[in-house]
């Protein structure tokens, strides 16, 4: 197969996110792309542009929600990464819930919800990435098989270069097909 080498800039595919925090006491939330694991302890990243409304928030309370939405949110996701805090108050789009652990909104209508209290931040090209411990981890009891997050049922939203991609299915596992190709 022939290789074809494109421009240098990250294109996905990437999980599609609505970062929550608190902002003058009330929710405000934010689309992201640029975020997700960072290793294998209980930690996520969340990479926003320093001058956005909520990175003020992210910075002030100590605390972030990742909410995965599922694909039929598409138009409140992208809306929420259109339209900036500082022009539009965002606090009514989704019912909020929280947890004692810390003071970010998650949303309910969004199957899978994180949230992390903030650990460490770095500035990187006019973005600050928060890192943050996860404290709390909610998801839709009608999203589990056999206990466990169903990809499928979750059915969430993936950002690919300039698309917005859902899952068609179960490929494999990680930790486990590799082990095919061990002597």
């Amino acid at each position: 197969m022939k290789k074809v080498r494109l421009d240098n800039r990250p294109i996905g595919p990437f999980p599609a996110m609505i970062v929550g925090a608190t902002r003058n006491t009330k929710p405000t939330y934010t689309t992201v792309g640029a975020g997700g694991c960072v290793c294998l302890d209980p930690v996520l990243c969340v990479s926003l542009k320093n001058n956005h409304y909520i990175t003020d928030g992210i910075a002030q309370s100590g605390c972030f929600s990742v909410n995965i939405p599922s694909c039929d949110l598409i138009k409140e996701m992208d809306y929420c990464g259109i339209i900036s805090g500082w022009d539009v108050d965002k606090s009514g789009m989704f019912k909020p819930f929280f947890d004692v652990a810390g003071n970010a909104p998650m949303i309910e209508e969004c199957p899978l919800n994180f949230l992390c209290k903030v650990f460490d931040s770095k500035e990187i090209c006019g973005f600050t990435m928060f890192f943050g411990n996860i404290v709390a981890t909610y998801v839709n009891d009608d999203c589990l098989s056999e206990n466990q997050p169903d990809p499928l049922k979750i059915n969430p939203i993936i950002m690919m270069a300039v698309n917005y991609c859902n899952l068609k299915g179960v490929i494999g596992r990680p930790f486990s097909d590799g082990k095919k190709l061990m002597k």
